[in-house]
């Protein structure tokens, strides 16, 4: 019974109403195995997860406090579960397609169920995105940070699903009774620790920016390269007044900076493990931002990632609220970088060499470090140099038995580079292995027989309750899963634009804060289902032979949609609205317009939407697995007003987007030039 809530209304209902009304248990969206990266993690969301934010106290019937369309319609705690199950689709699909995009949509539903309202905290999430997209062409070697993080976020729910050792570990950690109860509090500060852990990217950036600029030569950094430092970091850094008597009553000390907070906690965990002492730890954190050419004229974005992190946790909870689990979010994410492999573990020198990370020591931390690790595939790469290696485009992982099987693919279409390293490689055992072996980047570190990939992370981390097993393989590229076209603003920000789209038939005089306020009135899953109409814009504008930019082009303008388009994309947003209903659980019904109520004349028609509500029935919504086919003839028998919900909006998109960084809308087609 993954969603309890469900059958707690649907048990409900059946009293009231003497028949079985629902709502149900939504359908399964399975990977291709058993044990594979999607089934796992979203086993994870969906069966350990159970009661995830519920309240205890108990509701009357006809008296909710929970929000679906509007407020005080269903169950609080059903309203928790649809939540869970947002996030469950929307990993889902970000697993299937590993677009931005979809990405986006995972940030956006862990944020709205932890940290509350998403809008204020959404430049934490999309200021990483800008910087990635459209400063990192300028860097020598850069790879996305944005989607991986959800990769990282998905990899670690699947571990703990599949992975018994890390479990028991984690519970005995925080000295936890119950599973249900440990699932849900790795959830949330799991989610916070994967899913923020490099969002102080865009301080690291402009680092590497002048780096880059001034490498000539090919030379590599070094005394004289030059390079930029931070100051007044206790900008970021310090602690108000409430924050340090906050602390001070958690651990008994005082502590001004973060910094120093979090110098505290990692020695407590690691200090005499690995025999350094707090004084140690503080003065490399804090040289950290300050004196890169300490630490190989390397700028490490851990640091301003736990920094930044602190920053949003304390606004969004307030002081008196950080928990000893935010703190251990936080210490983790700015050990995973370069902090314990360089500072504590020493893992690449001979001499010093400690050894790597046990779980029992630190579970968000080790967790981290081993999935940002194998989180190589799939990443857009920016860099100069980044954009002409061989990385792996996809991966398959099996969880079995507590190991973890894994093939990473890389382009067939590469063969020529993985043939002239084989023959490279041959004959440097042929020749004695003189010198150091011939690399490929990291296709040569999956399939030398050194297999570096491997070693490398055993040297960080203890994976003796999880061993590895990698191996490379080659196959064609199949972009079809990204839904890639031609539409692009690197400024569109999907909230922002779904915040409008939503507050379309309010009056002129609107104010943003008009539009927000009756977006934030509805349920997450509404939410969602604005954002992903907005988000298929570009696929149905591509059917019409269109496309959307912020740029000036030499195309015809689209000031509004013909009736001969309008057929065309209709359709397809009835099935992505007919599809998305059925993944979260909506099923065929009429029994919200026809059923009996004992209610007044004047709230019937306000009941009769509750209902629909806590039975999670539409009459518009279609049963089973239908087909392209079957959902387009359901279209056609629709009455006009019904098929405009479909296409009208879509008039209303073209003049929203003109106030959103001057987007605009063109047919592919050229005008013909004049002669001249």
């Amino acid at each position: 019974m993954a969603y309890t809530a469900f059958e707690d209304m649907r048990r409900i209902n059946e009293a009231c109403y003497g028949k079985d009304l629902g709502p149900f248990q939504p359908p399964v969206n399975p990977g291709k195995h058993s044990d594979d990266l999607k089934t796992a993690a979203l086993r994870c969301l969906r069966d350990r997860c159970e009661g995830l934010r519920h309240s205890a106290d108990l509701e009357s019937a006809g008296a909710y406090t929970g929000a679906s369309l509007s407020a005080g319609q269903i169950p609080f705690n059903m309203q928790m579960d649809i939540d869970r199950l947002c996030l469950e689709k929307t990993l889902g699909d970000f697993i299937d397609s590993g677009v931005a995009e979809d990405a986006y949509s995972v940030y956006f539903c862990f944020i709205s169920m932890f940290f509350g309202k998403y809008g204020r905290s959404k430049k934490m999430v999309e200021l990483l995105s800008e910087y990635e997209s459209n400063g990192s062409s300028l860097l020598m070697k850069h790879r996305d940070h944005y989607s991986h993080s959800v990769y990282v976020f998905a990899l670690g729910l699947a571990i703990y699903d599949a992975n018994t050792a890390f479990r028991e570990a984690f519970k005995a950690f925080y000295r936890l009774d119950s599973d249900r109860e440990a699932a849900n509090l790795f959830l949330e500060y799991w989610g916070l620790t994967s899913l923020f852990h490099d969002i102080g990217y865009p301080f690291e950036l402009p680092f590497e920016q002048v780096l880059s600029y001034f490498e000539v030569n090919h030379e590599k950094r070094g005394k004289n390269s030059l390079y930029l430092a931070y100051h007044d970091v206790e900008a970021l850094t310090r602690l108000d007044e409430a924050a340090k008597d906050h602390f001070e009553c958690m651990y008994g000390r005082q502590f001004d900076t973060v910094s120093r907070l979090l110098a505290f906690d990692i020695t407590q965990k690691l200090g005499s493990e690995y025999g350094f002492t707090e004084e140690y730890m503080q003065s490399t954190i804090d040289r950290k931002p300050v004196s890169p050419d300490q630490f190989g004229y390397f700028m490490d974005h851990a640091f301003f990632s736990a920094a930044r992190l602190y920053r949003e946790l304390r606004a969004a909870y307030g002081a008196e609220n950080i928990t000893a689990f935010h703190v251990d979010a936080l210490s983790a994410i700015l050990l995973h970088n370069s902090l314990f492999k360089f500072a504590i573990s020493f893992y690449k020198s001979k001499e010093k060499h400690k050894a790597p990370l046990c779980v029992d020591r630190h579970p968000l931390a080790y967790l981290l470090m081993i999935c940002d690790e194998l989180q190589c595939w799939d990443r857009t790469a920016y860099g100069r140099n980044s954009r002409t290696e061989l990385h792996p485009m996809d991966a398959d992982f099996i969880f079995s038995g507590g190991a973890i099987s894994i093939t990473y693919f890389y382009d067939n279409a590469e063969q020529e580079k993985i043939v002239a390293f084989h023959r490279l490689y041959a004959a440097w055992e042929a020749g004695g292995e003189q010198g150091d072996a011939p690399r490929l980047k990291a296709y040569s570190d999956m399939a030398e027989k050194e297999q570096r990939f491997t070693t490398d992370i055993e040297k960080i981390v203890d994976t003796g309750i999880m061993p590895l097993s990698v191996t490379p393989k080659t196959e064609k590229v199949d972009h079809s899963k990204k839904h890639t076209y031609l539409s692009n603003s690197n400024f569109l920000h999907f909230y922002d634009f779904a915040v409008a789209l939503h507050g379309r038939n309010l009056p002129p005089e609107a104010t943003v804060e008009d539009m927000e306020a009756k977006f934030v009135s509805h349920s997450l899953e509404y939410q969602l289902s604005t954002m992903n109409r907005a988000k298929y814009f570009a696929r149905y504008l591509d059917a019409i032979h269109c496309f959307y930019t912020d740029k000036p082009v030499d195309y015809p303008m689209v000031t509004r949609f013909t009736p001969r388009q309008a057929a065309v994309f209709a359709p397809m947003e009835h099935e992505r609205w007919v599809r998305e209903h059925i993944a979260m659980g909506w099923r065929f019904g009429t029994d919200y317009e026809t059923i009996q109520l004992d209610t007044a004349p004047e709230e019937k028609e306000k009941a009769r939407r509750a209902l629909r509500e806590q039975t999670r029935c539409h009459k518009l919504v279609m049963d089973g697995d239908p087909s392209e086919e079957e959902i387009l003839d359901h279209f056609r028998s629709l009455s006009e007003d019904d098929q405009g919900k479909d296409w009208k909006p879509f008039n209303k998109m073209l003049q929203l987007l003109k106030k959103f960084d001057g987007t605009r809308i063109y047919r592919f087609t050229r005008p013909k030039k004049a002669k001249r």
